[in-house]
């Protein structure tokens, strides 16, 4: 692995006996880029043929195809000695399978027989092999009990049965239950489910979702390999009990990013300190097992081409073990490049050797265009093997030793090129993650080794199995230890803006810093005025500064037992949907997001817990149009509103069903309830509003009750990936209308310890079976909605206490 991982670099001490200079050495180690624009117009292929339509697709194909052959003709008659048109053919005839290819995957879930199930929400029963490894999901809210869980199911539907209708088919579904008897499934088992049938996610994998309430009929036996590594997973499971909580979580998702059991404060100290990267299985844990194979086999005498053929072996162990994810399958297709080098003789260099891997991959798996964890994998390794080279020498140069400058050019270069991407997920820029990465590269090598060992003498030796597991609980007590020094930091990261301009811009600030840093760094002001920067950036006081969070859509203001939320509407002001109970939290939340102009505020109904904090958000802003509901219930609200309006100089509105708005790149329409509402219950008088911006849909129910929320299921608002949950989480809800809506991610807004029980623990549980994200405003204070890139989305909680100022 070593070989692929420094094939980029200059080999020191060439004696250069090609030509007498040493260039003919030079120019066979330097990095080959000609097929990086294959894998880049394959990667770029397979993800516009999972959107495109059947028809766009075969146009998309077919001209890449043509294209193709003609530059294929130029590089034959008279153009051989020109690269270009045979890099150009190359990246079109990729370009045109990886199109094809996504575009035949894609299309069975898209449409066909079980998507048209699942976009009624039909109930079926389904015969299914599963796929992967069931994961068993925390509550990630307060308060849940510990059989509130989800577990998560990746599946093939080979058998549906719905609607009085046979269906045969080979699709892959996720399954979604709060029953822990799927947990022991594994991959290759066959089993039989009940259950209601629903529309996946854009973008997801899958023809359908499916939420259980029973547990599996088994079918069938997994296939042998697969038991083992099941035994195997298990054993390394067992062998960690006895560890400390983040250390027995821990050691399972460093050897085979099994993270289930690793707690979640852990898990955020990781995303802090920049090292996530270590629970996710990739090349690192694939150079360092068959790496640790190969020295033992070496040791013991094993030579030639023995030594190949034990690495394949032992690299496919692995990969069972650690179950084929993108991650797995990248690093294990760049080990079986480097292993046919070493077992032919032949000089491959690293940089065509994993632009091979990643359209061999793009093509087997074509979802991998869409995946942040595959670019992530990529970037990684291009990183090593294009800029760590070169930056050890450099600080070679420098006089620092030659085993400090690669561990330090290892995390600087990786980090580097993959800051970009990271910036898309968190809207942040870690300080600490090259240090953190530099303290615990020591650690990791002999905790995966002990893993891994852990695992495999489990079914023979439970004892030596744990033995193996305390051990490694050295090295993973410090990994601990520096990813929570390292979160704790003040400024263990700052906020940077979100989406692709803020990811360009920091790939712009790294480059330039690439360029310039180097001539910087020589004038000895500049370099005192840097590191005086850095260091009072990391010793500044500890408090949050990063609020509201870049990149922010929506923010459920922690106001009490009460509703109030406020959306980004651009420079013509924010929308404010309800206020409150209080003026004074209403007002702070507007100050605290920075709100000056309000282009509308709508009142979803006449209830204190709405209203009464409208005289905060009029304080001091300008406001350009209040709409209400159509019914003025209660009227003595309804009179206290109408006078703060007047006051203000507005005219209260009402809105009906159909009306539609805009603020800046903010679309809003009114679902609910009709201009002329005749009912008498204020709460189902709620005015009901779906947003759409930035690629998310996001509706805002007001305290609609399980009538209004049957109407609305027959109004059909569809697919949303932001829902603020009906009357703070009560009890009371149809519950297949919450369903229905599919929601990624949930707003609670309720007061701390109220009198009323909200949120419901069943609406909460209902919510967690169908993997939405919930944020409460009485655990987690201000939530927000931040947009990440066009169409993904996260939730910044900004803790509690924060309304008290």
């Amino acid at each position: 692995m070593a070989a692929a991982a420094h094939a980029g670099g200059t080999r020191p001490g060439g004696d250069g006996r090609r030509n007498g200079s040493g260039s003919g050495d030079e120019t066979e180690q330097r990095p080959d880029f000609r097929l990086i624009p294959a894998a880049a117009a394959g990667w770029g292929s397979a993800a516009l043929g999972l959107v495109l339509p059947a028809a766009g697709a075969v146009i998309v194909a077919v001209g890449a195809g043509v294209a193709a052959t003609g530059c294929a003709v130029l590089a034959w008659r008279g153009h051989r000695r020109r690269v270009w048109p045979t890099v150009a053919a190359a990246a079109l005839l990729v370009a045109a399978a990886a199109t094809a290819v996504a575009a035949l995957r894609a299309a069975p879930l898209r449409s066909g027989p079980l998507p048209e199930l699942a976009a009624r929400s039909a109930s079926a029963e389904v015969e299914l092999v599963v796929t992967g490894d069931p994961q068993r999901h925390e509550p990630k809210v307060k308060g849940m009990r510990r059989s509130e869980v989800l577990v998560v199911v990746p599946a093939r539907a080979e058998v549906v049965t719905a609607r009085g209708v046979r269906l045969e088919l080979r699709v892959p579904i996720t399954v979604l239950t709060s029953e822990e008897a799927w947990l022991p499934l594994l991959p290759g088992q066959r089993a039989r489910a009940s259950g209601r049938l629903a529309t996946p996610r854009p973008g997801d994998a899958v023809a359908a979702t499916i939420s259980v309430h029973g547990g599996p009929t088994l079918l069938g036996d997994p296939g042998l390999l697969q038991r083992v590594a099941g035994v195997l997973r298990a054993g390394l499971r067992d062998a960690a009990d006895g560890l400390a909580p983040a250390e027995r979580g821990l050691l399972p998702g460093l050897v085979v990013g099994d993270t289930s059991r690793l707690p979640s404060e852990t898990e955020d100290d990781f995303k802090e300190a920049g090292l996530t990267h270590l629970t996710a299985v990739s090349g690192a844990n694939v150079a360092i097992v068959v790496g640790a194979v190969l020295f033992v086999a070496v040791r013991v005498g094993v030579r030639g081409r023995w030594l190949p053929l034990l690495g394949t072996l032992a690299l496919l162990g692995f990969v069972v073990l650690a179950r084929p994810q993108p991650s797995v399958l990248r690093a294990a297709a760049m080990g079986l490049v480097t292993l046919a080098a070493l077992a032919t003789g032949r000089r491959r260099r690293g940089v065509p050797a994993l632009a091979a891997a990643v359209i061999v991959l793009l093509l087997l798996d074509p979802w991998q265009a869409r995946s942040f964890g595959f670019a992530l994998s990529v970037l990684a390794t291009g990183a090593l093997l294009v800029l760590a080279p070169p930056l050890v020498t450099a600080l070679h140069r420098r006089r620092l030793p030659l085993v400090v400058a690669q561990a330090l050019a290892v995390p600087l270069a990786a980090s580097a090129l993959t800051a970009p991407v990271i910036v898309l997920l968190s809207s942040s820029v870690s300080l600490v993650s090259v240090v953190a990465n530099l303290l615990v590269a020591p650690a990791v090598a002999p905790a995966t080794v002990l893993g891994v060992l852990a695992a495999v003498v489990a079914p023979v030796s439970p004892a030596a199995a744990a033995g193996c597991a305390h051990v490694a609980a050295v090295p993973l007590w410090w990994i601990v230890q520096v990813a929570a020094v390292s979160a704790g930091l003040p400024a263990a990261t700052v906020p940077w803006p979100a989406g692709w301009g803020g990811a360009a811009l920091l790939a712009a600030v790294l480059g330039a810093g690439a360029l310039l840093g180097p001539a910087l760094w020589r004038v000895r002001p500049m370099r005192v005025a840097a590191l005086a920067g850095l260091m009072t950036l990391l010793l500044q006081p500890a408090v949050n500064p990063r609020w509201p969070p870049p990149g922010w859509l929506l923010v459920a203001c922690d106001v009490g037992q009460g509703d109030a939320l406020v959306l980004d509407g651009g420079p013509g002001g924010a929308v404010v949907v309800d206020a409150g109970p209080d003026p004074e939290a209403a007002d702070r939340c507007l100050t605290d997001l920075g709100v000056e102009r309000v282009a509308l505020v709508v009142l979803t109904h006449f209830h204190a817990d709405h209203v009464e904090g409208l005289p905060g958000v009029l304080r001091g802003r300008s406001v350009a149009a209040l709409e209400v509901s159509p019914l003025e219930e209660p009227p003595g609200e309804a009179d206290r509103v109408a006078a703060w309006a007047a006051d203000a100089g507005i005219v209260p509105l009402p809105v009906g069903t159909g009306d539609q708005r805009s603020a800046g790149k903010l679309r809003w329409q009114v679902v609910a309830p009709a201009r002329t509402y005749a009912g008498e219950n204020a709460n189902d008088a709620s005015v009901v509003l779906l947003f759409e911006a930035r690629g998310l849909r996001m509706l805002l129910t007001g305290d609609v009750e399980p009538a209004g929320q049957a109407a609305l299921r027959d109004a059909a608002p569809g697919v949303v990936d932001v829902l603020k949950v009906p009357h703070h989480g009560s009890a009371h809800q149809d519950f297949a209308f919450l369903e229905s809506l599919h929601a990624r991610a949930a707003l609670v807004s309720a007061g701390v310890d109220n009198d009323y029980g909200h949120p419901a623990m069943t609406t909460l549980a209902a919510l967690q079976r169908q993997g939405v994200e919930i944020g409460r405003t009485d655990t987690d204070g201000d939530v927000a909605v931040v947009t990440t890139g066009e169409g993904e989305l996260a939730l910044v909680r900004r803790g509690p206490g924060r309304r008290e100022r």
